[in-house]
């Protein structure tokens, strides 16, 4: 799997990385891999299925990376909106059927232009960064691996801090089928 990522790396000539993310929307599943280190958790990529396109609510494909992590140092459960600690910490309710962004986000930077990055050639923006796309954790852990997002990959609270910690600002993220 590392060697799929390299070998994409490499061919967008980008450098090699020590640690990678791999999501794999068939599957529902993120692996996490590094020096000594693999973990695998179920996950929930996009109800509407994978796309590129800003607006559709679809996962977006291709080689990305970690640009930027947020709710460093928050309570597990904390809830965010446009990437802001709301002060509300999310309890296991019935009557919250939204799909809440919680605990940690890392929000991906798409590395493919003109598939992930910028636009495509009809001028429509492909952008991962600015479609907002992260790996956070959320409050529906009983949907976890099956589609249940709007184009975001979910995890479990207890995931997405592990991960959080695992994966520093720059690790790349390849998104498959």
């Amino acid at each position: 799997m590392r060697g799929e990522v390299l070998g994409r790396l490499s061919a967008l000539g980008l450098p090699s990385a020590e640690h990678c993310i791999i999501v794999s929307v068939d599957q529902q599943k993120l692996w996490f891999l590094g020096p000594g280190v693999r973990r695998e958790w179920p996950v929930s990529t996009a109800r509407a299925g994978v796309g590129q396109l800003e607006g559709s609510n679809r996962t977006p494909l291709g080689m990305h990376r970690v640009k930027e992590k947020i709710g460093d140092g928050a309570r597990k459960g904390t809830v965010f909106r446009a990437r802001v600690d709301v002060g509300e910490v999310w309890t296991d309710r019935p009557d919250n059927p939204d799909n809440l962004i919680t605990t940690r986000i890392l929000r991906l930077d798409g590395l493919e232009e003109g598939f992930n990055r910028g636009q495509d050639a009809h001028g429509a923006v492909v952008d991962t960064f600015r479609r907002y796309v992260y790996i956070h954790g959320t409050n529906q852990h009983a949907a976890l691996g099956t589609p249940n997002s709007h184009g975001c990959v979910l995890l479990s609270d207890d995931a997405v801090l592990e991960l959080f910690s695992l994966a520093p600002v720059g690790t790349p993220v390849l998104i498959r089928l």
